[in-house]
């Protein structure tokens, strides 16, 4: 974390990437936060500014995303491969790295990324090759995620360009691909925090009725009715933000959970995954 002295112009950029608000709104919103970037955007949130992806991940602006699954589809494995430009996520050696770490992941399914770097590839660790790789190339290179999940049936969607994939779990092994495919392709479009309302861990959903009770008030609501509507806000969070309980892209009148249960009954999500750059 920054301290108020030491916010510097590329913090005040990078919150106004982050969130589409204006440059001195952003400076003031990290001011009052002390550099805290989440808490800057809280307040961006409390005051109306636009705030255009206050979830995205940001942990590499560039690289190559890659998932796949293993060859019963009972697991899937997603990696992101980090690097400073563009220009290097298109050369083909660096793609090939990110396929080869990836398929060694899904022959040795490693528990987490650092088991994954100490897995030997083409007669070196993993991690000897990331330095290798840099020493090659010249820039920053990190394997910055790695996620694995299990589940009956799992899918996956590489979005195309590569900076963004999802891999969604099954609940039965008779789900159909296609739809499973366009389960996956939901969770890249609308970026769901959870499964379904009881999975939004509590910090969330404190921190979304902090935000909605400030600008209810803001709004000179009597203060009787502000826990009320900070529900009906609260409800509405989950509808856009859960993934059984958005509607459905391709039949809107529709939630995901009905979709999948018009489909096969009882069919849900049992776990997912998405990663994306930027």
């Amino acid at each position: 974390m920054s301290t108020t002295a030491s916010i510097s112009a590329a913090d005040v950029n990078k919150l106004r990437q982050m969130t589409g608000a204006g440059m001195m709104d952003c400076k003031k919103a990290l001011t009052e936060a002390n550099g805290d970037f989440e808490a800057a955007i809280d307040n961006l949130r409390k005051k109306g500014q636009k705030v255009a992806a206050n979830r995205a991940d940001r942990e590499a602006k560039e690289g190559f995303i890659i998932a796949k699954t293993n060859a019963d589809n009972t697991r899937g494995y997603l990696i992101s491969l980090s690097c400073e430009t563009d220009f290097v996520a298109k050369n083909q050696d660096f793609v090939n790295f990110a396929e080869g770490i990836l398929n060694t992941a899904i022959a040795n399914n490693p528990s987490d990324v650092e088991a994954l770097k100490a897995l030997t590839m083409d007669g070196a660790t993993i991690s000897d090759k990331l330095f290798d790789m840099i020493g090659k190339i010249g820039e920053k290179i990190e394997l910055a995620r790695y996620e694995m999940i299990q589940a009956p049936k799992v899918i996956i969607y590489n979005h195309p360009g590569n900076r963004l994939a999802s891999m969604v779990g099954m609940s039965s092994t008779t789900a159909s691909e296609t739809v499973a495919k366009d389960i996956a392709m939901q969770i890249a479009a609308m970026n769901p925090v959870a499964i379904d309302k009881d999975d939004v861990d509590s910090t969330t959903i404190e921190r979304e009725l902090e935000i909605a009770k400030e600008v209810i008030r803001a709004e000179g609501k009597p203060e009787e009715m502000v826990e009320k509507i900070a529900a009906g806000k609260l409800n509405k969070f989950y509808q856009e933000n859960t993934l059984l309980n958005q509607a459905y892209l391709k039949e809107d009148k529709k939630t995901v959970r009905q979709f999948l249960n018009d489909t096969e009954k009882d069919l849900t999500v049992s776990v997912f995954k998405r990663v994306q750059l930027g």
